[in-house]
């Protein structure tokens, strides 16, 4: 069931009357039907796979628990690990293992499972529950205290199937409490959600109109047409899956849960390193406590620092899709870290000591901060290309015609000849574009802030003058043909 369907307008207004109306006992019993029903609204079988791994992932802690020795608890936590690993290898990675090998060696007789079940979101609840069995080997959580209501913390319908991937410490202690409703909660939700939709609806969909006429033909466009497509294609996955995050921050929040952030106004990094900070945090920080750190993190010198960074980038690539394309994405972004950390890795840690200790930090000057914010920009945006691409000869076909035809740009009436042709003013190009401009002026306006907790400290007419602009943008240049969101596919 997607967000942006109208099924999911019917749905999630019935689970939140629902949830207010029943009786305490039975809240968590009520989300859990509905997060099953949700999930399955794709496939009924995806229902197996999500319980497997809830009921794995479960009783690994429980054994955990009651282990007796250090040495029975590593066996029980490496069989779990194992287990899940396996099962998101087989349904997201087989064919990839299958036509690379085949590649190498022709002559194996073995071959691609064309009939394999794509499952949606495996990977972020494989992740998460992973994360929580994890923690309870640590001794950072204690385990579940009931089977129901760690399935819920598994599959909880708002984060299911694109995040964000949720701590134990953060959504497991919530689900023992149960939420009245509340009117400024409820209103401080919507308000997350209608957002989220502005830039699914209107930015990341009207985006994804020029993007794929230029993408699924790409031998078609050369030079500034594959730049706007690229540059375009940044703003299109940043709102579709910070949309989608608002979006469901937006939805728990409305019941009375609380998520994690999962982006901070990422465009506005001054360095590759700030913008994986700020950047599907969620994800970020997992790799880094469950992949950096158990390789040695930054405890053993530098050059093992350099490889740990490099590989969990590599890891993070390959999470994001089974395709030479992420694994190159990931390796890209992983050198710009290990470069950037040899670099201005002891500067960097300084300020953030100064930030810790609440000493004045020198400010950066506005040009300076502005040129390295497009700086980044620039690089992290090269990095897309891969991304993007449906196959490794597409995005190397775009790297080498990316600028084969900027000297003809000072020709009279070139740039709206090459624009006509990607479809730019026809698919509302122009307005995409100023869309893309407000909302950095609203990022710009939450500053540190929450966009909530903006909105919240600001006068009632500029509140209403917000609420009434994003309902006319998204009226307006949404787009409503429920398109799916770009990350249900990792």
């Amino acid at each position: 069931m997607l967000f942006n369907s109208v099924s999911f307008l019917i749905f999630f207004p019935v689970v939140v009357l629902g949830y207010f109306a029943i009786p305490e006992k039975f809240k968590n019993h009520w989300l859990l039907v509905a997060s099953y029903y949700f999930y399955m609204s794709w496939q009924p079988v995806y229902a197996l796979l999500i319980l497997f791994s809830t009921v794995t992932t479960y009783y690994c802690a429980v054994f955990i628990d009651k282990a007796k020795t250090q040495k029975q608890k590593k066996l029980f936590l490496a069989s779990n690990i194992v287990v899940n690993i396996a099962i998101l290898c087989y349904f997201k990675y087989f064919n990839f293992i299958v036509q690379s090998l085949l590649a190498v060696f022709p002559g194996l007789s073995i071959a691609p499972n064309n009939n394999l079940l794509a499952v949606v979101g495996i990977s972020f609840y494989t992740f998460q529950s992973l994360g929580y069995s994890i923690d309870v080997y640590r001794g950072d959580v204690e385990k579940a205290k009931d089977f129901l209501t760690y399935a819920l913390f598994v599959s909880f319908f708002p984060q299911l199937v694109a995040g964000p991937i949720e701590r134990s410490k953060n959504l497991l202690p919530q689900l023992y409490t149960t939420y009245k409703f509340d009117y400024n909660r409820v209103s401080d939700g919507l308000v997350m959600m209608a957002w989220g939709f502005f830039k699914k609806l209107v930015i990341s969909d009207g985006a994804a109109l020029i993007v794929n006429a230029v993408y699924n033909d790409v031998t078609k466009f050369t030079g500034i047409q594959l730049v706007m497509a690229t540059v375009l294609f940044a703003f299109q996955i940043y709102c579709d899956f910070s949309g989608y995050s608002d979006i469901a921050i937006g939805a728990a929040n409305v019941i009375g849960f609380k998520l994690m952030r999962n982006f901070n106004h990422p465009y506005f990094s001054q360095n590759v390193t700030q913008f994986w900070r700020n950047w599907h945090i969620s994800l970020s920080t997992w790799f880094m406590d469950y992949i950096y750190i158990p390789l040695g993190g930054s405890r053993k010198g530098k050059i093992r620092t350099y490889v740990n960074l490099f590989i969990t980038f590599m890891v993070s690539g390959l999470w994001h899709g089974a395709s030479w394309n992420f694994v190159i994405w990931g390796a890209i972004n992983g050198a710009y870290n290990v470069i950037h950390r040899a670099l201005f890795g002891k500067r960097e840690q300084h300020r953030r000591q100064r930030i810790k200790e609440g000493k004045p930090v020198p400010k950066t000057n506005p040009a300076v901060a502005v040129a390295k914010a497009v700086g980044t920009f620039i690089l992290i945006d090269f990095t897309w290309v891969f991304f993007r691409a449906n196959t490794m000869a597409d995005a190397m076909y775009v790297m080498k015609n990316l600028f084969t035809d900027f000297s003809l740009l000072f020709t009279s009436g070139y740039f709206t000849q090459m624009m006509e042709k990607i479809g730019f003013y026809t698919n509302n190009g122009v307005a995409i574009f100023w869309c893309i401009l407000f909302m950095f002026a609203v990022e710009l306006w939450e500053g540190k802030s929450t966009l909530v907790e903006r909105i919240n400290k600001s006068k009632w007419f500029v509140r209403w003058a917000f609420y009434y602009t994003i309902i006319l943008l998204i009226i307006f240049f949404g787009y409503f043909g429920q398109s799916q969101f770009i990350y249900f596919q990792f």
